[in-house]
C-alpha cells in the first residue's frame, strides 16, 4: 500500500467513512489510519464494518466499526453520536456509501431508480446532517464519493447518472451554506477504478470488452484504489485548505472522450446475463 504522501498528515483527526467496509472506501480509510487518523467505518453490515476495522487496527491504526444504513437519518445521527463519543468531534466525513446495477432505463423498475437514489444521494445528504452537529469548528473536511457518470450520460447508468449529478450538487450548495462554520465540502468523481466489487459486478469478464472500456481512457488503464485514496487524502489535509465547492474527476481523461466505450461495456455485460 504506497503513497506520495508523508506520514502524519491527519494525526489527532476523526474521519467517519460510510461503505468503507469494502473497495475504494476502505482504502481510504486505511491511508487516513495511516495518516494518523481515527477512524470511524460506518455501514449496514456491522461485522463487515468491524472486520475492516479489525484490519486497520492489524496494521498499527486506530478503528471502529460502527452500524447504520445512511438511508435511515435517525439511525445514521446515533451511529455518529456512537462515533463521536468513542473517538471525539469529527474532522473527516467522506459519504461514500453507494449502489449500482446495470440496467436499461426502459427495464428498470422504478424500486431499482429509487433504491439507488436513497443510498447514493439521499444518503449523502443523511450523512452530511448527521455529521454537522459533530464536526469539529473552524476546520473540518466534507467529502463525497461522486462517479463520472454524474457528468457523463452512460447507458444502462440512468440511475446512477441522475444520483451523482445530485450529488455533485448537493456538494455545490453546502461549500457555500457551510463555509461560515469553517466546513470545507468537496468531492471526488473516480472513473473505472480496478479490483473493486463495483467494477466485477459491472464488468464482463471478457478481455474484449475490458479493451473497448480502456480504448476509452486517454492513460489506456483503470485507476488503482491507491490513486483515488491519495486524491482523498489531499482534499482532506491542509494542503487544500482553499478548495471548497469543487468536484475533481479521477478517470485518467476518461471524461475528454466520453462514455460511449463503458457503456457499450455495460451492454454487453446485459447481453451476456
Amino acid at each position: 500500500m504506497s503513497s506520495v504522501f508523508n506520514a502524519n498528515l491527519l494525526a489527532g483527526q476523526h474521519a467517519v467513512i460510510t461503505g468503507a467496509g469494502s473497495g475504494i472506501n476502505k482504502r481510504i480509510a486505511e491511508r487516513f489510519a495511516i495518516q494518523g487518523a481515527c477512524i470511524s467505518i460506518v455501514g449496514r453490515n456491522a461485522g463487515k464494518c468491524e472486520v475492516a476495522a479489525a484490519e486497520i487496527r492489524a496494521l498499527g491504526g486506530t478503528a471502529q466499526g460502527v452500524a447504520a444504513d445512511v438511508r435511515d437519518a435517525d439511525t445514521l445521527a446515533d451511529a455518529f453520536h456512537q462515533a463521536s463519543d468513542a473517538f471525539g468531534p469529527i474532522d473527516i466525513c467522506i459519504a461514500g456509501a453507494a449502489g449500482n446495477f446495470v440496467a436499461e432505463a426502459a427495464t428498470m423498475s422504478t424500486n431499482g431508480f429509487r433504491t439507488v437514489i436513497d443510498i447514493d444521494l439521499i444518503g449523502t445528504f443523511n450523512t452530511f446532517r448527521a455529521a454537522l452537529p459533530l464536526l469539529r469548528e473552524k476546520r473540518a473536511n466534507l467529502l463525497a464519493v461522486s462517479a463520472v457518470q454524474s457528468a457523463l450520460p452512460t447507458a444502462t447508468q440512468a440511475h446512477v447518472c441522475a444520483a451523482k449529478a445530485g450529488i455533485d450538487m448537493l456538494v455545490r450548495t453546502l461549500s457555500i451554506e457551510w463555509a461560515a462554520r469553517g466546513v470545507r465540502c468537496n468531492a471526488i468523481a473516480p472513473g473505472p477504478v480496478a479490483d473493486t466489487e463495483g467494477m466485477k459486478r459491472l464488468a464482463p469478464s471478457g478481455e474484449a470488452s475490458w479493451r473497448r472500456l480502456l480504448s476509452g481512457i486517454p492513460m489506456r488503464r483503470a485507476a488503482e484504489c491507491d490513486e483515488i485514496a491519495d486524491l482523498a487524502l489531499f482534499l482532506c489535509s491542509g494542503a487544500a485548505s482553499y478548495i471548497n465547492g469543487t468536484v475533481i474527476a479521477i478517470d485518467g481523461g476518461q471524461s475528454n472522450l466520453g462514455s460511449q466505450q463503458f457503456g457499450d461495456m455495460l451492454l454487453d455485460s446485459l447481453r451476456e446475463t
